[in-house]
């Protein structure tokens, strides 16, 4: 999908790279996570419809099911909750807006926090829906949620430049 040549491009946000300081292990990988959550409402805050939505891949993959998907994944990873279709996911409904979307994030992240925050030792387990088997410690899941939404934040940085041009954080 080329840039809407109608929109003038964004100008380059600075990036302000992830936290510095951590005063633990624990504290350090919440904040590299807390950094690429930021980064990827960041990249869906201000889209209008149905730019939000229009997938930017052949997979169709687009900005609305990028956010939506990654609060079922912390949704599962954190709070133990089960997902049915994977796929599914990815695909807002039409009800969906981008305000209910990110609000929906936001909260899930609050409370994946509190998870993570009450977690006394990074090898105890973290939360796991049941049917799954044993769950992966803390650790793994919080280095698993930093690479799961890295990945989907640089999905959102290609898709975000290709609607108005805009780059970077």
């Amino acid at each position: 999908m080329p840039i809407d040549s109608t929109q003038q491009p964004r100008s380059r946000v600075r990036d302000t790279g992830p936290p510095r300081t951590g005063a633990d292990e624990k504290a350090t990988l919440r904040g590299f996570l807390d950094h690429l959550r930021e980064a990827i409402t960041n990249k869906a805050a201000d889209v209008p419809e149905p730019q939000v939505r229009t997938p930017g891949v052949p997979s169709g993959t687009n900005l609305l099911g990028l956010v939506r998907h990654l609060t079922f994944v912390e949704r599962f990873y954190f709070l133990g909750e089960d997902v049915d279709d994977w796929g599914r996911t990815m695909r807002p409904s039409p009800e969906d807006t981008i305000e209910s979307v990110l609000a929906g994030y936001r909260q899930v992240i609050v409370r994946a926090n509190q998870v993570i925050d009450a977690c006394p030792d990074l090898t105890h387990p973290a939360p796991r829906p049941p049917r799954r088997g044993p769950a992966p410690t803390m650790r793994w899941t919080l280095v698993h949620m930093i690479e799961e939404t890295a990945r989907h934040a640089g999905h959102a940085d290609i898709i975000r430049e290709q609607i108005d041009g805009s780059t970077g954080r």
